[in-house]
C-alpha cells in the first residue's frame, strides 16, 4: 500500500494530485446541494449524514468519545454554547467529511488514470462515480429514516454519483490541458479562448450557484416541514392529558437570581439536545405502538391514546443533564415534564415474579437497560409525553421517552418503540462503549453571572451580584459556597427550587474590590455530602471538580 501510494505521488506529482482533487471538490459541493434537496424533495437519505452515522456506530466507543470531546473543545475555545451549537457542529462535521472523502477520491482516481498513461474519458467518469457512490448509497440505506423504497433510493442516489463522476473528467481534462498531453485538438482550441483561471471563476461560480440553491430550496422545504410535524403532533394529542404547568411554585421566594444567571426555567426551544443520529428521529405518531413483551402474563401493545387515557398523568418539575457535559457544562435544563407512571403500566402487563430488567428500544436504535428494582422503588419514574403542557418535540423524543431520576441523560431512552421484560442483563448503547453503568447524576454547582455592570450600593458598601446553580440529582442542595482569590468560603444564599427534581438557583452579594479576581464554587447535597473538588473528566462517570471563573473590576 505504501508503494502504491508512492507511485501514484512520484507519477502525478502534487500537482497532479491537487489537480484531481480540484476537479473534484469543485463538484463536490453541488453534489451535497443536490442530495440535500433531494432528502427534502423526495425523502432519500442524505449520504453526508449517513456515512457520519454509520461511522460513529462501527468506531470503538473511546474514539468516538474522543471525537466528541474534540467538538466540544472546540466549541467552548470559540466561546459558542455547547448546548445551541453541538448538533449544527456535528451536522456541518459530517459534510465536510463527506466532501473532503470525495476530494480525496478523485485525487487518487486521476493520479491512477495518470500512472497508467491512460487519457480520461465519460466511461472513466463512471469507474469514479461507482467506486465512491456505491458504500455510500449502501450506507445510506440502513442509516437514513427513508419509507422510500431501497430500491428507488439506491438508483437515485447512484444516478447521483454517476453524474459526478462523469462530470468530474472534462473539469479534470480542463485543467490539464497544458502540461500532459492528453487534451483533444479541439480542447486545445478552446483552451486558446479562455484561460484556466477564467475557466476555475466560471466552474466555480457555476458550482456555487447550484450548491447556494440546492441548498437553500431544501431549506426551506425543511423548514415547512418542521411547521407540519409539529402541526401533526399537536393535533394527534390528547390535550386532556397534557397539564400546563401554571405559576411557578417559587413565585414567593424573595430571593432573585443575580442578573444573567440562567433562566430557571427552560423553555423549551432552549432545551440541551443530545442524540445518537446527526439528525432526529421522526416517528409517524399514525403508526407507532408501545408493545409491551418478554416475561409477562398480559403482554400489551398500546397506543399513545392508551397511555394518555388510560393512566392518570404524572407532572413534575424536571431538571436533565448529560453525563458527557464539562465542569460548567450547559447541557443541562429543566422542564415541566408529563408523563404516565411506568410502576402502574407495569402493573397492567403482570410481570412474572423472575423477571429483573427492562430493555428499552428506540427509533434511532439506542437501547437501555433498566433494573425492575429501581422502578419498583420509585414511583416517580414515569414514560413521559409532554413538555410544558404541549406533546414532547420531534427532536426531543417524540412521542415517548422515559425519566429515571437522579440519572443522567444517557440512560434514558427517547423515541421509545419497545419494551420487553427480561431475566438476563444487557448493556445499554452506551455501556457497551465504556461509559458508567449505574450514571449516577454528581453534584455539580456552576457560576453564571458576575454581574460586574450589575453592583450596587447597599448601606454603603458596594456589592456585585455573583450568582448560578447547583444541582444532584433528585439528592438535593442544602449548601452552596463562594470563594475569591483562594481564600476563605462564605456561604450564598438559595432560591426554593421548583421541585425536589431541579436544580437550585444561588446567589451571592461579593464586596467589591477592584482588580482581577478569580471565583470558585462548590455545594454540598441534602444530606451534607460534599461536592466532589477532585478534577476528572466526564468519561467513564461524568465530571467532578470546582467551577471558577476569572473576572476583572
Amino acid at each position: 500500500m505504501k508503494r502504491l501510494l508512492g507511485q501514484l505521488v512520484n507519477s502525478a506529482g502534487s500537482w497532479g494530485l491537487a489537480q484531481g482533487a480540484l476537479a473534484g471538490g469543485l463538484l463536490a459541493a453541488p453534489l451535497i446541494g443536490l442530495m440535500y434537496l433531494l432528502d427534502q424533495l423526495a425523502k432519500f437519505p442524505f449520504a453526508p449524514f449517513a456515512l457520519f452515522d454509520w461511522i460513529a456506530r462501527v468506531l470503538p466507543g473511546p474514539l468516538v468519545t474522543f471525537g466528541v470531546d474534540l467538538m466540544i473543545d472546540g466549541l467552548r475555545l470559540a466561546g459558542m454554547s455547547v448546548a445551541a451549537a453541538a448538533k449544527t457542529g456535528e451536522q456541518i462535521g459530517a459534510i465536510l467529511l463527506f466532501f473532503f472523502l470525495a476530494v480525496a477520491a478523485t485525487a487518487v482516481f486521476f493520479a491512477v488514470i495518470k500512472l497508467r498513461s491512460i487519457a480520461p474519458k465519460p466511461n472513466s467518469g463512471l469507474a469514479l462515480g461507482a467506486l465512491f457512490g456505491l458504500p455510500m448509497a449502501l450506507v445510506s440505506l440502513p442509516m437514513g429514516q427513508s419509507t422510500v423504497n431501497p430500491g428507488i433510493i439506491f438508483l437515485g442516489l447512484m444516478i447521483l454519483f454517476l453524474v459526478w463522476g462523469v462530470g468530474c473528467v472534462p473539469v479534470y481534462r480542463r485543467l490539464i490541458i497544458k502540461s500532459d498531453g492528453l487534451a483533444t485538438e479541439d480542447e486545445i482550441r478552446w483552451a486558446r479562448n479562455i484561460n484556466r483561471r477564467q475557466f476555475l471563476i466560471r466552474m466555480g461560480a457555476a458550482a456555487a450557484t447550484i450548491t447556494v440553491l440546492s441548498g437553500g430550496v431544501g431549506s426551506v422545504l425543511a423548514q415547512r416541514e418542521r411547521r407540519q410535524l409539529t402541526q401533526e403532533i399537536a393535533g394527534a394529542m390528547d390535550d386532556s392529558a397534557m397539564d400546563p404547568k401554571g405559576p411557578s411554585p417559587n413565585a414567593n421566594d424573595p430571593l432573585m437570581p443575580a442578573p444573567g444567571t440562567r433562566p430557571e426555567f427552560t423553555e423549551v426551544e432552549d432545551h440541551y439536545q443530545v442524540f445518537l443520529r446527526t439528525e432526529p428521529t421522526f416517528i409517524d405518531i399514525a403508526t407507532w405502538s408501545l408493545p409491551i413483551t418478554g416475561l409477562v402474563d398480559n403482554p400489551l401493545v398500546l397506543s399513545l391514546d392508551d397511555i394518555q387515557n388510560n393512566y392518570e398523568p404524572r407532572n413534575q418539575y424536571i431538571t436533565l443533564s448529560c453525563i458527557s457535559g464539562r465542569i460548567g457544562t450547559d447541557l443541562i435544563s429543566t422542564q415541566w415534564w408529563t408523563g404516565a407512571s411506568l410502576q402502574k403500566i407495569l402493573a397492567d402487563v403482570q410481570v412474572r415474579p423472575e423477571a429483573r430488567y427492562l430493555i428499552i428500544t428506540s427509533g434511532d436504535g439506542f437501547y437501555e437497560t433498566v433494573d425492575l428494582g429501581l422502578i419498583a422503588s420509585d414511583e416517580r419514574i414515569m414514560l413521559a409525553y409532554a413538555w410544558d403542557g404541549q406533546p414532547i418535540p420531534f427532536d426531543h423524543g417524540f412521542p415517548l421517552r422515559i425519566w429515571l431520576p437522579d440519572r443522567y441523560g444517557m440512560k434514558q431512552p427517547k423515541w421509545i418503540t419497545g419494551i420487553e421484560v427480561t431475566d438476563e442483563y444487557q448493556e445499554g448503547y452506551w455501556v457497551e462503549r465504556s461509559w458508567d453503568e449505574v450514571a449516577q447524576v454528581k453534584a455539580t454547582s456552576v457560576i453564571d453571572t458576575v454581574a460586574v455592570k450589575e453592583i450596587y450600593d447597599s448601606e454603603g458598601q458596594f456589592l456585585v451580584p455573583i450568582g448560578g446553580i447547583a444541582f444532584a440529582g433528585d439528592r438535593g442542595i442544602s449548601k452552596v459556597e463562594v470563594r475569591v482569590d483562594g481564600g476563605p468560603w462564605a456561604e450564598a444564599r438559595l432560591r426554593t427550587p421548583l421541585s425536589e427534581t431541579t436544580w437550585v438557583i444561588w446567589r451571592y452579594d461579593w464586596p467589591f474590590a477592584e482588580g482581577n479576581h478569580t471565583f470558585e464554587v462548590r455545594c454540598a447535597e441534602a444530606d451534607g455530602t460534599p461536592q466532589i473538588e477532585e478534577e476528572r473528566g466526564n468519561r467513564p462517570s461524568g465530571a467532578t471538580g470546582l467551577h471558577r471563573r476569572k473576572t476583572r473590576m
